[in-house]
């Protein structure tokens, strides 16, 4: 580390010695390492060495601090810059710095990740740093009720994806005006120029028109940039900030500026020697802005730590969906920190209960899957419990925000209604037949399928408290309760309905086709066919032992049937899980959803699609009659 004292709130022409060295340990870092991009870096340190010296609020001796602005590279791939800035606030070295960008077992990775403290979300995706932003924003200013602000350095090129405006309308409809865009338009993408290049009268119109206050400016002008700043600082407006900044590729050195062909290229030996020497030579300059406001974050009111919860009579027909909302309400009432959002479905996946005991702690995304999944993960940053639900289908939508969620390594909460073939009339483009397989392939995750109301209220509240990514799968219509409300339901457990010492077959099922393997056992039954039946209510992880010993106990005889395709789904985790174990020879019947369905009553289209009670009978008795 620099042992020198840092200078605080540096003027200007100090700012102008940290944006040179900024980009001098830009090129150093990137070359030493073989890869990374420079020069993107190059483009936006004057924006930094301005930000960073004179208007951000950190304390980078407490990253932890409620209290500290946040600072999102939404271009995460100018990560060269942003471990430069770190090096110039004196939290790593000049020999990390060098040794470590890009290498195995570095926590100086290729693009941002909370491996770092001074790192709320992993980067790289382009066009989720500022929907991410958004969340945090959410939290600063309706919940915390703290004054930090939420400063967002993005690209040109990923002003072209869809859900940087979807963040900046829902700043716009919640008055995030402590959210600030910095938009680094450079001109060039990857492979030559961006689609509005450098017209920034294009990207001011259609950020004015979602709602944001534009202010412009020149790039490298650093009068210019610190007077928008100061702007932002003084604040007096209901909006977010868009501040686009004019810049040139590789600024500082000639051989590259505004050149095509060296985006996200290291410079070679010689060159970065060349450069480094036209910008002044190395330099350990340690600079550091003002310190945040003393302040503490709002406290969160008195909560009943053991309310009443929900309580179904067996038998009576209740749809999962309806008791998640009931779980949902019965854990705000517990837990002042959980927040919940939706995509304006709530009145189907029930989320609307929660909304109307808890306003304040209740999001709408509207039509907004991507921004949705982003807020609850900025949420998340702030330490708030996040539920966001809507229909099954749509978090396909929003895929790589879950994937990048759990490369933020954040505590994330998904609930999908609505889910298969039972969704019945609306047909296919309603139906999540993708859903488990999408989450189940996310790193560290869960996925939760119950079968039935008071399940569903006992996995919701575990979600409350599990790490990492978590999924639950809710039906659209009613089914009987099967149990009791003092049973438990450990995530990575599993149900036995049905089970004796003599049984000659297994069904699984999980969710609706639960019930239709209760309905195909006792059909078995009056036969004399005595049947295993497994609610597999935890697809993710599953519950191994219960499976091998319902395989060692029925010969390795497994009808699985599943409301989903058969790739990926419950058919998957459970042959995946008993090739790990000792086990007999399986015979597996895998029943899924193998055709394209379409429209009809739930009954027809389960039977349809071979999934229905009567198929899981049939499925077992061909495996039975083929000993």
């Amino acid at each position: 580390m620099p042992s020198s004292q840092p200078v605080a709130s540096p003027e200007l022409d100090q700012i102008e010695e940290l944006a040179a060295q900024l980009r001098v340990d830009s090129v150093r870092s990137s070359t030493s390492a073989g890869s990374g991009h420079p020069t993107s870096s190059m483009s936006a340190a004057d924006l930094l060495a301005v930000l960073v010296g004179r208007h951000l609020r950190y304390d980078w001796d407490r990253p932890e601090s409620d209290t500290n602005d946040h600072l999102i590279f939404s271009k995460g791939h100018a990560s060269p810059l942003l471990y430069s800035v770190y090096k110039a606030v004196g939290v790593i070295s000049d020999h990390e710095l060098m040794t470590g960008y890009r290498r195995l077992g570095s926590r100086l990775q290729g693009h941002p990740t909370p491996v770092l403290p001074w790192v709320d979300v992993a980067t790289g995706s382009l066009g989720q740093g500022l929907p991410d932003g958004v969340g945090v924003a959410l939290a600063g200013k309706y919940l915390d009720k703290l004054p930090y602000r939420v400063w967002v350095l993005c690209g040109d090129s990923e002003m072209a994806e869809g859900s940087m405006w979807e963040a900046l309308d829902k700043a716009s409809h919640y008055k995030l005006s402590n959210l600030i865009a910095l938009v680094d338009v450079n001109r060039l993408g990857q492979r030559g120029p961006t689609e509005l290049a450098w017209d920034l009268d294009a990207y001011a119109r259609r950020a004015e028109a979602f709602g944001a206050r534009v202010l412009t400016v020149d790039g490298h002008d650093l009068t210019q940039i610190d007077q928008a700043l100061a702007i932002v600082t003084d604040d007096g407006t209901d909006r977010p900030t868009v501040i686009l900044a004019r810049t040139v590729k590789g600024r500082g050195f000639h051989e590259i500026e505004d050149h095509e062909g060296w985006h996200g290229k290291a410079l070679p030996a010689d060159m970065a020697d060349r450069a480094v020497a036209e910008l002044g030579g190395e330099r350990n300059l340690l600079v550091r802005g003002p310190l945040p406001q003393d302040s503490s974050p709002a406290q969160a009111a008195e909560t009943d730590r053991s309310p009443g919860l929900p309580a179904y009579p067996r038998g009576e027909r209740i749809a999962t969906r309806k008791a998640y909302g009931d779980a949902l309400l019965a854990l705000g009432r517990r837990n002042a920190r959980v927040v919940a959002l939706d995509g304006e479905v709530s009145n189907s996946t029930h989320a609307d209960v929660f909304a109307k005991a808890y306003p304040d702690r209740y999001f709408e995304m509207f039509i907004a899957e991507q921004q949705m999944v982003a807020a609850a993960v900025g949420l998340s940053v702030r330490h708030y419990v996040a539920f966001a639900s809507t229909f099954a289908a749509f978090l396909t939508r929003a895929h790589d925000f879950i994937r990048m969620a759990a490369v933020s390594q954040v505590d994330l909460r998904l609930v999908g209604s609505h889910a298969g073939v039972e969704i019945g009339a609306d047909g296919p483009s309603q139906m999540a037949l993708e859903d488990l397989a999408m989450v189940r392939a996310i790193h560290g995750s869960t996925v939760l399928y119950p079968s039935d109301a008071t399940s569903t209220v006992a996995l919701t509240l575990a979600m409350a408290d599990t790490p990492g990514i978590s999924y639950l799968r809710t039906t659209r219509g009613s089914y009987p309760v099967l149990y009791k409300p003092e049973e438990t339901f450990p995530v990575g457990g599993s149900k036995l309905l049905r089970h004796s010492e003599s049984d000659q077959v297994t069904l699984i099922g999980a969710g609706v086709t639960v019930h239709q393997c209760l309905t195909a056992a006792d059909r078995l039954a009056a036969d004399g066919i005595r049947s295993r039946v497994v609610d597999l209510y935890s697809v993710k992880p599953v519950d191994t032992a219960t499976l091998a010993s319902a395989a060692a106990a029925t010969q390795g005889l497994l009808v699985i049937a599943e409301d989903h395709h058969p790739e990926g789904g419950l058919g998957s985790a459970v042959v995946d899980a008993l090739l790990t174990v000792p086990t007999p020879r399986l015979r597996v019947s895998h029943l899924a959803v193998r055709k394209m369905p379409g429209s009809g009553t739930t009954v027809e289209l389960l039977d349809e699609a071979g999934i229905s009670a009567k198929h899981i009978e049939a499925a077992a008795r061909r495996l039975l009659a083929d000993g």
